[in-house]
């Protein structure tokens, strides 16, 4: 098992993921939303800081960067459209560019809407993504800095990724997204096992990720802009994909 990844819960309603290279030991936080909680996650495991791979500026995203990088002299890699706005950085990329863990290596995919260089670190090799704040599960993250249409490529960038690929996302945002798609997608067979699915999951304590791009292509509504059924429910028949996007982002924004 070359890669292991180890999920935590940390802030309010945000997720730490720790990716080990099991061949070298090397260790990336993706992002680091707080010292304490990576901090503990690492003593849990057993693991020693080696990178931070940073998605977004956003402080809840970034604010232990700098504890952390002081105890474990830690590689801080990020966006470089964004650098500035960020503590500490070491190395910067921008689309096309890859990252390496150790033997890992990822590939980086600029992912901007909501921050304006926000990136996506997708280790190909092992099929898992780390979307940070641009696509959850069975959602999107608002659109700040961007447009609804940038956000719209943005997604499909991700969406066009291999099927089976695990989607790691920055906040726990489940059952209200799915609370929110089946107002547009009430019949959806599979956002309706999805919202099963994930209300056991909340209700036993467990994450309700890492999800798959298969399983948001069937049910995360966010993804489906282009599907006709989609644009009809929300009066758009005949728009765009990026138009039904922004409104089906609009509606979420008021919901």
């Amino acid at each position: 098992m070359p890669v292991e990844t180890h999920l935590f819960r940390c802030r309010s309603d945000n997720f730490g993921v720790l990716i080990r290279d099991t061949a070298t030991g090397a260790v990336a936080a993706i992002d680091a939303p707080e010292t304490s909680t990576v901090e503990a996650a690492l003593h849990a495991k057993g693991w020693k800081l080696t990178d931070i791979l940073v998605t977004h500026h956003h402080a809840d995203h970034t604010d232990g960067i700098a504890d952390l990088k002081k105890k474990y002299q830690c590689r801080v890699v990020a966006p470089r459209a964004e650098a500035a706005k960020i503590a500490l950085v070491d190395e910067t990329v921008r689309e096309g560019d890859k990252v390496r863990v150790g033997n890992l290596e990822a590939n980086v995919i600029e992912t901007p809407g909501h921050t304006s260089g926000h990136i996506t670190f997708w280790f190909h090799g092992d099929k898992i993504a780390f979307a940070g704040d641009t696509l959850f599960s069975i959602g999107c993250g608002r659109v700040i800095e961007g447009t609804m249409e940038m956000m719209w490529d943005s997604l499909k960038k991700l969406r066009d990724l291999p099927g089976d690929t695990k989607v790691y996302c920055g906040h726990e945002y489940t059952l209200a997204n799915i609370k929110f798609a089946q107002t547009i997608e009430p019949d959806n067979k599979a956002l309706i096992a999805r919202a099963a699915q994930a209300a056991k999951q909340v209700a036993a304590g467990e994450p309700t990720i890492p999800t798959t791009l298969d399983e948001e292509k069937a049910a995360n509504v966010f993804l489906r802009a282009d599907v006709a059924s989609v644009a009809a429910a929300v009066g758009l028949a005949g728009r765009s994909p990026a138009e039904v996007f922004a409104e089906i982002r609009t509606r979420k924004n008021k919901f």
